[in-house]
């Protein structure tokens, strides 16, 4: 059985960006992944499927060639979308316009270098009545970029790992960034390199020869914002940033424990609700299997 606080910070927490690197999944393979873990026993915790506007009409006629298989889409059930921006507009619009009843546009994602940019992404998707998110960079002045989201109704995005080892925003970057979201009332989701629950040093891609760095955990973030939704000082999202060791994280029934913090259930599921909403995964699997290993998730037994 999963712990009542595990279930509240994993709810549809991993939009499937099976499209995206590492993975880097064809469209009809990503598609046929995504249809078979929504029939899985881990689909509580799967969220939209994430695509770009360009690659709509491909996502349509995949779709199409599902529509006997498990977990397909269809009017009574639509799969729900993240559509990524691209650079012309017109394009995209008429793509999203296109989609057909059982693929429903449920997020836009966008990025912006700064408050005047955010402004113009808002503007430019609000026909579209559905969230934006604006991801942006960690440096700059990040105050006048969440203002001007808020001001506009948009969302922050935040990428939190990549490729390389570069790619990975420090710590201290990244509790900045939880502590701004928080102060301004702005909700947020991110993206890239959170493929396991703890922080923890791994390769960044599949090859055999990938470059290694010391990736973000889920667990560790979304844990780390809720903190900064209760209005944590830095420091302390920081040490939860930090924690690498497994037994520092412990799923008590209708709480978290991470370290000297205890966050209940309650908290847990109003943070996912209202403020950390979730992050773009090219992987479900591979969080699910580090779930289980560590005892959050069910181990599955072999018949």
């Amino acid at each position: 059985m999963v712990p009542a606080a595990a279930q509240a910070l994993l709810a549809r927490l991993v939009d499937y960006a099976g499209l995206f690197p590492p993975a880097a999944l064809g469209m009809a393979e990503a598609v046929a992944e995504y249809a078979t873990q929504r029939t899985s026993g881990e689909s509580w915790m799967l969220g939209r499927f994430v695509v770009p506007a360009a690659r709509l009409a491909e996502l349509t006629a995949a779709c199409t060639s599902l529509s006997t298989v498990a977990g397909a889409p269809s009017e009574a059930d639509p799969w729900e979308l993240s559509v990524l921006a691209g650079a012309d507009l017109v394009a995209d619009l008429a793509a999203v316009a296109a989609l057909p009843p059982w693929l429903k546009l449920d997020a836009v994602e966008a990025r912006a270098a700064g408050a005047a940019e955010v402004d113009a992404v808002l503007a430019a998707w609000s026909s579209a009545r559905v969230p934006v998110y604006v991801e942006l960079p960690l440096g700059g002045d990040l105050d006048a970029a969440l203002i001007a989201l808020k001001r506009g109704g948009g969302r922050a995005k935040v990428r939190t790992g990549g490729l390389t080892a570069e790619a990975i925003p420090r710590p201290e970057d990244l509790a900045r960034f939880l502590r701004a979201c928080a102060a301004h009332g702005v909700a947020h989701k991110a993206t890239a390199g959170l493929h396991h629950p703890l922080r923890s040093e791994r390769p960044l891609t599949y090859a055999p020869d990938a470059p290694v760095g010391v990736m973000h955990g889920f667990v560790n973030v979304f844990a780390a914002a809720a903190l900064a939704r209760t209005g944590a000082p830095e420091a302390d999202l920081l040490s939860v940033l930090h924690e690498a060791a497994e037994d520092a994280f412990v799923f008590e029934g209708d709480a978290l424990r991470v370290g000297e913090h205890r966050l209940d259930a309650a908290t847990l599921a109003a943070s996912r609700a209202e403020f950390a909403l979730g992050f773009g995964s090219c992987s479900f699997r591979e969080p699910v299997a580090d779930l289980r290993a560590l005892g959050v998730l069910p181990r599955v037994v072999p018949a």
